[in-house]
């Protein structure tokens, strides 16, 4: 399995693929666990990652792009703003972005298209919090896996073949034009999303070769 051309469509449709499952997990939860603390976001209760995933899809909606509006400090601003909010005003924020920005980044270019993987992973980060099954899975890996796949390759980032236990063909990952031979990977899907968002995974549970974890970190 390889992605070589851009699909403009496929952040949209794993925006709308994951709204589908987490808007109704989100709904379920009381609100005591909108404030447990995340693992993978250190400092961030998961109303943190929830109102700076529903900002970051607003920005992309209203289109305000000002300089450092992803810095820690601009994150940090989304979610004081939000603060005020009840949890489910921030879920619906939530759900009209990922119901609504596909079709503003399917226009950018690619530019915005790390916005969806980001908060696909960010989906993840909160199934993770809750003891979830699922968390880095479910209905839209595929999608998540053939833009991870674009967004290394179009970065030239390290290659790699990834043959995943829950995938019928092998994945390439990074540059087409290779300066070292191609790193190997053999798990699962879900712990080769966690290395690439360079979240927390056990040890023993996969094989990589020729390759170190932190090279793998495309959001670091």
């Amino acid at each position: 399995m390889t992605t070589d051309v851009r699909d403009p469509e496929l952040p949209g449709r794993l925006l709308t693929t994951e709204r589908d499952a987490f808007i109704p997990l989100l709904r379920s939860r009381p609100d005591d666990d909108f404030a447990l603390p995340t693992a993978a976001c250190p400092g961030w209760s998961v109303r943190d990652v929830l109102a700076h995933c529903a900002a970051a899809l607003t920005r992309v909606l209203e289109g305000r792009f000002e300089d450092g509006v992803f810095s820690p400090q601009a994150n940090d601003r989304d979610i004081a703003e939000r603060a005020q909010w009840t949890n489910q005003q921030v879920v619906d924020e939530l759900e009209r972005g990922m119901s609504e920005a596909g079709p503003v980044i399917a226009r950018a270019g690619g530019a915005l298209d790390g916005i969806a993987l980001g908060e696909w992973v960010h989906a993840g980060d909160v199934r993770d919090t809750f003891g979830e099954p699922g968390a880095y899975s479910g209905a839209a890996l595929p999608y998540a896996l053939a833009l991870l796949a674009w967004r290394t390759r179009e970065r030239d980032h390290l290659p790699l073949q990834a043959d995943l236990d829950d995938v019928d063909e092998p994945l390439r990952l990074g540059a087409l034009v290779q300066q070292r031979p191609p790193a190997r990977y053999i798990g699962d899907s879900a712990t080769l999303v966690r290395l690439y968002a360079g979240r927390p995974v056990k040890a023993g549970g996969y094989e990589l070769v020729g390759a170190r974890e932190e090279e793998l970190n495309v959001f670091g």
